[in-house]
């Protein structure tokens, strides 16, 4: 059996609409009920629930939260790989941070979000959360973002706004 802690953080992916003032929030986290559609074979998933903001939102001190929480859980020797579900607009930001803060981690941490909520049609959430999952079996040990059928290692890990998704930094330098 393998076990995964999913930190979530709010972000995109997390977000409903409010009726009451037709916009969408991070209100809550709705992992739980995601993962529920999920058949997950050998896995379990642990659920941390440690932020609920909009990426823009977050502050240094969310920042280091979240490198706090990571290096516990990968100094868990029950703990297989981390997952961080973040918002995409400075998902980089935290991935470099965790990168730097933590050096040689024991087990694979892996960033995600998306683009679009996943109460939307036309969602990446799920499939960005499933191959995370994945990943999180099969990379080694450091610290990635994944997202559309992608590991991609920090540093270096960018957000692409003209084409929706992320890239390495040399990858866009060499378009």
């Amino acid at each position: 059996m393998r076990t995964i802690t999913l930190i979530t953080t709010g972000g995109t992916l997390e977000k409903v609409y409010d009726e009451t003032t037709g916009t969408l929030v991070n209100r809550h986290s709705n992992v739980a009920h995601i993962l529920q559609g999920l058949r997950l074979e050998d896995t379990r998933i642990n659920i941390h629930e440690l932020l609920n903001k909009d990426s823009l939102d977050m502050t240094d001190v969310d920042r280091a939260l979240i490198v706090e929480t990571v290096r516990n859980e990968c100094d868990n020797p029950g703990i297989d790989g981390v997952i961080v579900l973040h918002g995409t607009d400075t998902l980089s930001e935290t991935g470099e941070r965790l990168f730097a803060d933590i050096k040689n981690p024991r087990v694979p941490i892996v960033l995600t979000g998306a683009m679009r909520p996943y109460e939307l049609k036309q969602s990446d959430a799920l499939q960005n959360l499933t191959e995370s999952i994945f990943a999180v079996g099969v990379l080694d040990p450091g610290v990635y973002a994944v997202v559309h059928g992608r590991s991609l290692k920090f540093p270096g890990v960018v957000k692409d706004r003209t084409r929706g998704t992320f890239d390495s930094g040399e990858q866009l330098a060499n378009e």
